[in-house]
């Protein structure tokens, strides 16, 4: 395993938009009976269209003073970041340029199979993933956990309500961010939808966890575990007692965040 950084508190947890409901999808009419000609065998219904998608569309209410432009917006979010956080000590954890941007292209890859390093909205985790090497097997060791302590505690320190206010309020600043990545046609909520469902999905691993070296990196001995996305991997080595902390906080998000959405269909432009 690379030394990533806890992507999954410093990023999702601070996209407001850290809620766990699956997609919504419209339901879809049933096929119009077709009459024949006595003697006749009736043709078989013509079958229904698959239901367009759903968008998960959060809306912003009007604010006292208008966002800055996409270019411009490194200090705004992070003093809005700051407010939410308390500590202003876990700011130094956070890059302090292109951050919207790299908040965005981090959503995006957690649910791949790699995440690059360069999109990180955090600095990385000091020093180097803990291994615990024995007689019969290779594991993470328990001295791994604590090295993600600050992570969490960012996650812990913020109000679910006030995060889904942010989120909302910054909303337009993710959606052009996620335009300019290269989806100028789709909804920057669905995907953050899409990312949380799978981070959630992440299972909850018994201690001590098996791993193997057959190069210079280290996998996960369990190959479903190794096949999983980079996200849920990240979830997976910070110890049963991180991983637990983090998704009782999406869930309060969650809960929060389905006050502020509806579903809407999506165009066939789409």
């Amino acid at each position: 395993m690379k030394n990533f950084m806890l992507i999954a508190v410093a990023a999702v947890v601070i996209l407001g938009g850290a809620a766990y409901y699956y997609w919504q999808r419209l339901q879809s009419t049933p096929a119009p009976v077709s009459l024949s000609a006595p003697g006749l065998t009736p043709p078989p219904a013509p079958r229904a269209a698959p239901p367009p998608p759903a968008h998960q569309v959060v809306e912003a209410p009007p604010a006292p003073t208008p966002l800055p432009q996409l270019g411009e917006s490194d200090s705004f979010t992070l003093n809005a970041l700051a407010g939410l956080i308390g500590d202003k000590s876990l700011m130094n954890l956070f890059h302090t340029e292109h951050v919207i941007h790299k908040i965005v292209a981090t959503i995006d890859n957690l649910p791949r199979q790699r995440v690059a390093l360069s999109v990180l909205p955090v600095v990385p985790v000091p020093d180097g993933f803990i291994p615990a090497q024995s007689n019969t097997a290779l594991t993470i060791s328990p001295a791994n956990a604590p090295r993600y302590a600050p992570y969490v505690k960012i996650a812990e320190a913020i109000d679910a309500k006030k995060l889904v206010g942010l989120y909302i309020r910054l909303y337009p600043l993710f959606q052009r961010s996620y335009e300019e990545l290269g989806y100028p046609k789709k909804y920057f909520n669905d995907r953050v939808i899409e990312t949380l469902d799978d981070l959630l999905a992440a299972p909850d691993l018994k201690e001590p966890v098996q791993l193997v070296q057959p190069h210079v990196f280290y996998l996960y001995a369990d190959p479903d575990l190794e096949a999983r996305s980079a996200g849920q991997k990240i979830l997976m080595r910070i110890g049963s007692g991180n991983e637990a902390k983090i998704k009782e906080k999406l869930k309060e998000i969650k809960q929060e965040l389905t006050l502020h959405m509806h579903a809407e269909k999506v165009g066939t432009d789409q």
